[in-house]
């Protein structure tokens, strides 16, 4: 029996045509220099905007303590009026305590000058109940 007769794939006349072997990938995004001119630009844009923001930060700040030194008067009044108020209830109530000790002087200083010296909270306070003392000394950082 004869082999039938096989016929064997060839190459076309003149070969095939190029295998396409390499990537072609198309181009992403922006190019390296137009990356760092953007970085750079917006580095500027942030360096301006902080700048122009402590200007103002500043301005602020000028302005508020110049309105703490235009009510520190007014604040400073207030306070002396309060400790006044205090001294002379504290003289009153000295008068009632000791009204009976004999040669004893109402509101006589312990110091030893003409001078002005300002009371400590404990002098202020001294006749009081103790929780009027501790939240003039403490404030409010009792809650906290």
């Amino acid at each position: 029996m004869a082999a039938p007769k096989v016929k064997q794939d060839m190459a076309p006349p003149g070969g095939y045509g190029p295998i396409d072997y390499k990537r072609h990938l198309p181009r992403r995004g922006l190019s390296g220099y137009s990356l760092f001119a953007l970085g750079i630009g917006s580095l500027l844009l942030g360096y301006y905007t902080l700048v122009k923001w402590n200007r103002e930060r500043r301005r602020l700040l000028i302005e508020e303590l110049e309105a703490r030194i235009a009510l520190m008067p007014l604040l400073q009044a207030e306070s002396d009026r309060r400790t006044l108020r205090l001294l002379r209830e504290n003289l009153e109530e000295e008068a009632k305590i000791m009204r009976d000790v004999p040669g004893w002087k109402v509101g006589e200083s312990r110091f030893h000058t003409d001078r002005w010296v300002p009371p400590t909270l404990e002098e202020l306070y001294y006749l009081r109940p103790p929780a009027e003392l501790d939240r003039e000394k403490f404030g409010l950082q009792n809650y906290v």
